[in-house]
């Protein structure tokens, strides 16, 4: 499929610039408004008929000439709260909003891809079925609500990517089960007696019970999950008292918890709970527990993973291929693979000799856009063999 390549170059430049585009003019979590309205611009300009989804989503069909299934390629579109510092001609000119995460060339590359198949759709298989996700940063995230207004309705199975700074540009990260965690929250508030720091006798010293707590948390991966499992506990936040001479009577710790299954989620909030009541026993404190559960874990498809593992091989040469750990953070896409079969994919952005070393999240995130060109390859070649 030589055409591929051919068409790739031929949009290269246009799929570039619509990224800077997204990347100049970022919008929040529920707030995709412009967003939505250029992609939908774009999609029509293709003879596409884009549909509002989710509030500020967009959904797309196109019909090949002959009968076949129906593949959904996901990408999502919001931006972070954060100043943008990356000192680039494109960098966000709103305040305080950025694609410091890789959306804004998930949302090229999908236009990309859509560019592409447009283009074949007299001999194409079927039908594809293009979803562009508002809200994937925040809680609960946007694909609960595609879901739930029809975003997989008749779909045989879906495929997303995520443009990912740890991996080097020109080389594609995947794995055949576990792929990112659940990232779930607890809040535990403490309840102590506050006083005269000269006094402690008289007091319960919330600071110091929050502490102990603190310390204590940090056992329960070394000490109560098995070593071939994985997990994370860690804190974020530890407030308490306000004054070096008033002993606080009350503290607050909030922090995540990360898993793969459930049998070790419910274990880490169990001994969480545990440890918690037994040093507040004995410090003579009370306590409650907040815990929010997340989106699920991603867990790749296998035989689909392959499929886009051949894709990226046909793309990047199978050396390129990595089989990689699954990482702690969390994606909603999860909830679209508890519907239907799918995998999830990494493309490496990084490139160190030109300085785009900065990981997601950060004010001066940017990527090597070649991986824009890599990336709308693998998403094309395996939506085709997917549609076979």
């Amino acid at each position: 499929m030589t055409w591929i390549r051919n068409s790739i170059n031929k949009h290269y430049q246009s799929i570039v610039s619509l990224r800077r585009h997204f990347h100049t003019y970022p919008e929040r979590s529920t707030q995709e408004f412009n967003t939505q309205r250029k992609i939908m611009e774009e999609l029509s300009l293709l003879g596409l008929t884009p549909q509002k989804i989710a509030s500020t989503g967009v959904i797309a069909d196109l019909q090949g000439a002959l009968p076949g299934k129906t593949i959904a390629i996901r990408a999502d579109i919001d931006a972070l709260e954060l100043q943008d510092e990356c000192e680039k001609v494109y960098q966000s000119q709103i305040p305080g909003v950025c694609h410091a995460c890789g959306h804004d060339g998930h949302i090229a590359m999908l236009i990309g891809v859509a560019k592409l198949l447009v283009e074949c759709k007299n001999s194409l298989a079927g039908r594809v079925r293009f979803l562009f996700q508002p809200s994937e940063e925040i809680f609960p995230g946007g694909a609960e609500a595609m879901i739930r207004e029809g975003a997989l309705n008749g779909v045989d199975a879906i495929i997303g990517t995520h443009l990912w700074q740890s991996l080097t540009v020109g080389t594609m990260g995947i794995t055949y089960g576990a792929m990112m965690a659940s990232p779930d929250e607890f809040t535990i508030r403490i309840q102590g007696k506050g006083g005269h720091a000269s006094m402690p006798h008289q007091t319960v010293d919330a600071l110091l019970v929050g502490a102990q707590i603190a310390v204590a948390l940090n056992t329960i991966i070394s000490r109560n999950v098995d070593p071939m499992k994985q997990g994370v506990i860690s804190l974020g936040v530890f407030k308490a008292g306000d004054s070096f001479n008033i002993i606080p009577d009350t503290a607050l710790l909030n922090g995540t918890v990360r898993s793969f299954d459930e049998t070790i989620r419910n274990l880490l909030f169990d001994r969480i709970e545990q440890i918690t009541k037994g040093i507040c026993q004995g410090a003579g404190a009370t306590f409650t527990i907040e815990k929010t559960l997340g989106f699920s874990p991603v867990i790749n498809h296998p035989d689909i993973t392959k499929v886009l593992a051949k894709a990226g091989a046909e793309t990047l040469g199978m050396e390129n291929v990595l089989t990689i750990n699954p990482v702690m953070g969390g994606e909603d896409f999860s909830l679209y693979l508890e519907k239907i079969p799918g995998a999830f994919i990494f493309v490496g952005i990084g490139n160190e000799d030109t300085g785009i070393i900065y990981p997601q999240h950060h004010p001066k995130f940017d990527m090597d856009e070649k991986a824009l060109a890599y990336g709308t390859e693998i998403m094309t070649r395996a939506t085709l063999a997917l549609l076979k």
